[in-house]
């Protein structure tokens, strides 16, 4: 990886909410309900944003994500949704369509009187139906409303550990939930990322309480327990689940910067940021995980004179604070106890 000290910048810091809603152009919203145990999360940018994504996990559960394409025809979009519940979650993103789209937010290829936009609402969702919430909700899931309670509630500052998507996850053996962090650069880019943690794989090494990302903290946010000397042997996993169930164990993630990218480049900083996954839980992108990385650029600073080394450096910069930010989502869970 690049470090910032090799180029002869001084080192990146943290935004002051060290959230991805320090990338300016972003707001976060979320729901949850407490009964069901489960939760919505979405990332709503102020103007229409370039977004991809990159699929690893072998179980995904997705929306408009083959619209993310760089030869498609849409190549921003109005808002990303991740949600818990399976395929039931899926349905967020039709509360938030319906939300943007009675705000005449959305793409339309003619701007016609009567003809209404279509917003497009990237989602990923994640499996929390064997929590022992209640489920029965027969012909009425709440994920549609939860997605416009959500949207509603977009702004800066946002819970992280049992919160939104992550309100009934499990990482590994211990609490999932909602994590986030960011970046700012010495020469002004922005970058942070979102994690929603229901692992199959532990985020912590064995026989210990240091999270695998614990290189990549920065001033102790998830509690400043070193790696020391600690190792793993080949089928060490650590505090992996021990009953993994296909499409029932994953990480769905944004990733964003401020920069000025093409699709295409967004692609490659998804691609690059999946790294983050693999630092952070061990092991990672399983067949039965359904692990998903969306990147968003807001789209307020160029990339310079060098782009394509500038965008190695945010792509480097999105996986670490990927990382970052799943452990983050864990400790704050199983720190903050919240719903257990």
């Amino acid at each position: 990886m690049l470090r910032e000290g090799a180029i002869g910048l001084p080192p990146a810091r943290p935004g002051p909410l060290n959230l991805i809603t320090d990338v300016p152009g972003l707001k976060v919203g979320q729901a949850q309900d407490a009964t069901a145990r489960t939760g919505v999360t979405v990332i709503l940018p102020g103007e229409r944003a370039v977004c991809a994504v990159d699929v690893r996990g072998g179980g995904p559960g997705t929306r408009e994500t083959d619209a993310l394409s760089p030869e498609t025809l849409v190549e921003a979009v109005d808002a990303v949704v991740l949600a818990g519940g399976s395929v039931y979650g899926l349905a967020a993103a039709d509360g938030v369509a319906a939300w943007l789209g009675a705000r005449g937010r959305g793409f339309g290829l003619v701007d016609r009187p009567g003809v209404p936009k279509s917003p497009i609402v990237p989602a990923a969702i994640l499996y929390d139906l064997a929590n022992g919430g209640d489920k029965a909700w027969a012909m009425e899931p709440p994920y549609r409303a939860m997605g416009i309670v959500a949207i509603e509630a977009a702004g800066g500052a946002f819970a992280l550990g049992t919160a939104g998507a992550g309100y009934g996850a499990m990482a590994g053996l211990l609490k999932g939930g909602v994590g986030s962090a960011s970046i700012v650069t010495a020469d002004g880019f922005t970058v942070g990322a979102l994690a929603a943690v229901n692992s199959f794989g532990s985020v912590t090494a064995p026989g210990g309480k240091a999270f695998w990302a614990a290189p990549y903290e920065i001033d102790g946010e998830f509690g400043a327990v070193p790696l020391g000397d600690t190792r793993a042997g080949p089928d060490d996993w650590g505090a992996a689940k021990a009953d993994p169930q296909a499409r029932a164990n994953t990480t769905i993630a944004v990733v964003a910067t401020d920069a000025i990218l093409t699709a295409a480049q967004a692609k490659r900083i998804a691609i690059m940021a999946q790294d983050g996954v693999a630092r952070a839980i061990r092991p990672a992108h399983a067949p039965f995980d359904g692990d998903v990385v969306f990147a968003l650029a807001t789209g307020r600073r160029p990339l310079g004179d060098t782009p394509d080394v500038t965008l190695t450096r945010l792509g480097a910069l999105a996986a670490d604070c990927l990382a970052r930010a799943i452990a983050r989502g864990v400790y704050e869970a199983i720190t903050n106890k919240g719903e257990t």
